[in-house]
């Protein structure tokens, strides 16, 4: 079962995908200085109407296993320390302990 933080990065994640292309027309309106004032801020006010999760400031990367939100290993969405007992043990395809 994913951590609380883990479902809240889904979430964020699942949601600024979703609203991507819509929340760039408005934000393009909005900064448009050529257009009139009224529409760029009927374009703000409906940026504004958007959720929280919808923000693509709002995704972070997070281990899945342990929901950490340092030293995250983007390739493989694992912090530090789970990249390495998870390849350790043979988990990740491609992935082996280096010897010289």
């Amino acid at each position: 079962m994913p951590n609380a933080r883990v479902l809240r990065d889904m979430k964020a994640r699942h949601g600024a995908r979703a609203n991507e292309i819509a929340r760039r027309a408005y934000l393009f309106v909005a900064r448009n200085e050529t257009l009139s004032p009224q529409v760029r801020h009927h374009a703000q006010l409906q940026l504004n109407t958007f959720g929280r999760y919808t923000r693509p400031a709002t995704v972070k990367n997070r281990c899945y296993e342990s929901g950490k939100g340092r030293g995250i290993i983007s390739e493989f969405g694992l912090s530090r320390f789970q990249f390495r007992v998870k390849a350790l043990r043979g988990e990740l395809p491609g992935v082996n302990k280096a010897s010289w």
